[in-house]
């Protein structure tokens, strides 16, 4: 079992979020979080340096069995970017997941999934 956690445009979601339907991946959970990537200087304003605003961002994650990793990383990545490609498209990591527990009946692993 993996959790797949993807860091995306804002603007992207409704895309993303249509690319996994198509790829049969329903089960999402969806955040809106801050942050900001790779910035190569602080910027100097009035003689300060001034770090970085952080930037709004969309965080959806999803845990799937191992066959579904390549399918829904595949649809994300074809979402998500802008055109062909530009600073700020995101990131997604990939996790191992150790446990997934279903609350309503108790089961664990892949079938909790």
């Amino acid at each position: 079992m993996k959790l797949i956690t993807a860091i995306i445009q804002p603007d992207k979601l409704d895309e993303v979020r249509e690319s996994l339907i198509a790829a049969e991946i329903t089960r999402i959970t969806v955040s809106r979080c801050t942050g900001h990537g790779q910035y190569s200087d602080e910027d100097l304003y009035r003689g300060q340096k001034v770090v970085p605003n952080l930037m709004p961002k969309v965080r959806i994650d999803i845990a799937c069995n191992d066959a579904f990793v390549d399918i829904t990383v595949g649809a994300i990545l074809k979402a998500a970017r802008h055109n062909s490609g530009q600073g700020g498209d995101g990131k997604i990591f990939i996790t191992h997941l150790e446990e997934c527990i279903r609350i309503r009946t108790s089961e664990r692993g892949g079938k909790a999934i």
